[in-house]
């Protein structure tokens, strides 16, 4: 069985990990049949042509069906109805009959292996299980110096990537300790050129004012836990970028005149749910949707870690087989541990479990961000297998199909402020696509059946995908 590296060495011969962009596309034509008025939609060249496919724009809940889909270099040129679209000679033509085509999914809360654990072929083997699994974006959320050089890789399409935005290295109560330190970090990651700062817990409220105050002048922002010096409060008014995992929310739905201050800490608040009001739901989330704070839920990981499934179980689920052994022995550890934990309770993770669903449909109610991350690869979190697992559990929390979706698609270019430039399927957007043999809107887990990723205008059918992971399985 090969290993990560030799995997990685004959896809890339037979890939070729240069992406050739060929020139700017120009749209000429529209988004679908309805828009043009039954005219007919042309480009005088195309790379690839996508015949009889059903869309599913993401603009809004809608498929357009038969339709021919043109991409030249990383845009899309052209999307018509198939009987008025003219295929330019040379391009090579996808037969998408009954299939549906989508925008690429993002995962964003993603770890990036930085090569210090596992080597450089841990890093290729989740970077490549990401994209052979249909994620086109992914936001790093532990970033290390080697991850701006793979950054820039990725996004030139030098390497087989999805497209990289990345944190800096961990901001925390012992990376910085004192207001003066909190305000050197900033200027470095923002000098350095990482995207944003990633939060961890332990940061003081005195460093955290600090921080948020330089970050401001320095225009970078930060994302991720809230400390619990900080509180949801504080984190609304400072503007997060984003809450990582709904940290924060717990504490904040107490009820009024609880007094938990001496109560110790736990799984995000999950000892506290005796105490929460859920009458709290509703302004919490009008707050966070007042304040323009995305949150990504990762309930995924949440209900993973801490419901009473037995973990040699989940270590037989078939995804497994792509993380190495060692990972996933350290990952059944850490789950009995928790599991045996004298204060761990059953009816107490399962109560946790369905207040969370309830915030994340709260916040969803009122218009608050939702983006979809499954904070990959951690405890049981296959890249792509946990990104699919999310988007059930969106679901399961109230979301529609189409809802859950977004928050992988429209709300992440939204959330980076590049809307005009992907996160939908239209024409003139970049080429992030996803054919799959059944309606996502019917079911998110058709997300799962894929015949093939387009990254940046790169095809990869069923057959390359299926090479990858044969590729990366672990012995």
């Amino acid at each position: 069985m090969p290993n990560a590296h030799s995997a990685a060495t004959r896809l890339a011969s037979l890939f070729g990990l240069a992406l050739v962009v060929a020139g700017g596309a120009a749209c000429s034509g529209t988004s679908d049949a309805e828009e043009s008025g039954g005219a007919a939609v042309a480009a005088d060249s195309a790379d690839y042509a996508f015949l009889g496919v059903n869309v599913v724009p993401m603009d809004e809940e809608r498929v357009v069906p038969d339709q021919t889909v043109l991409v030249l270099g990383d845009r899309i040129v052209a999307i018509g109805d198939a009987d008025e679209v003219s295929v330019p000679a040379g391009a090579e033509r996808i037969d998408a009959q009954g299939k549906y085509l989508m925008p690429g999914l993002a995962e964003m809360h993603a770890h990036v292996p930085s090569g210090q654990a596992g080597g450089p072929d841990f890093t290729e083997r989740v970077l490549l299980l990401y994209l052979a699994n249909g994620i086109t974006t992914i936001r790093g959320m532990l970033g290390a110096p080697v991850h701006l050089e793979l950054r820039a890789q990725a996004n030139r399409g030098d390497i087989l990537s999805p497209r990289i935005y990345t944190s800096g290295p961990s901001v925390n109560g012992n990376s910085i300790p004192t207001a003066d330190s909190a305000r050197r970090a900033v200027r470095h990651q923002k000098l350095a050129g990482y995207d944003f700062l990633k939060i961890h817990p332990g940061l003081s409220r005195e460093a955290f004012d600090a921080l948020d105050e330089v970050a401001d002048s320095a225009g970078i922002g930060f994302a991720g836990h809230v400390p619990a010096d900080v509180g949801l409060e504080r984190a609304l008014e400072a503007g997060y970028l984003s809450i990582d995992h709904l940290d924060g929310y717990a504490e904040a739905l107490v009820r009024d005149g609880m007094d938990t201050s001496e109560m110790p800490p736990s799984f995000f608040g999950a000892n506290l749910v005796d105490y929460m009001d859920e009458a709290k739901l509703a302004p919490v989330a009008a707050a966070t949707r007042e304040a323009g704070v995305w949150n990504v839920p990762t309930q995924s990981l949440i209900e993973g870690i801490s419901l009473p499934e037995d973990p040699q179980e989940m270590a037989a689920r078939p995804e497994m087989a792509y993380m190495p052994p060692e990972v996933v022995a350290n990952w059944v550890e850490a789950k009995q541990r928790f599991l045996d934990n004298e204060n761990y309770s059953p009816d107490v993770a399962r109560r946790f479990v369905e207040i969370r669903r309830k915030l994340i449909k709260a916040l969803n109610d009122a218009g608050a961000g939702l983006l979809l991350g499954s904070d990959a690869p951690q405890v049981f979190q296959v890249p792509g297998w946990s990104m699919r697992a999310e988007l059930v559990s969106l679901v399961a929390a109230g979301l529609t199909p189409y809802e859950a979706l977004t928050t992988g698609t429209r709300n992440v270019a939204a959330y980076f402020d590049e809307l005009s430039e992907w996160g939908t399927l239209e024409a003139g957007k970049v080429a992030d696509l996803l054919l799959l043999d059944a309606n996502p809107l019917e079911d998110v887990g058709n997300v799962g059946l894929l015949s093939g990723v387009m990254t940046r205008g790169r095809w990869v059918p069923r057959a390359e995908l299926d090479e990858i992971l044969e590729g990366l399985k672990a012995e």
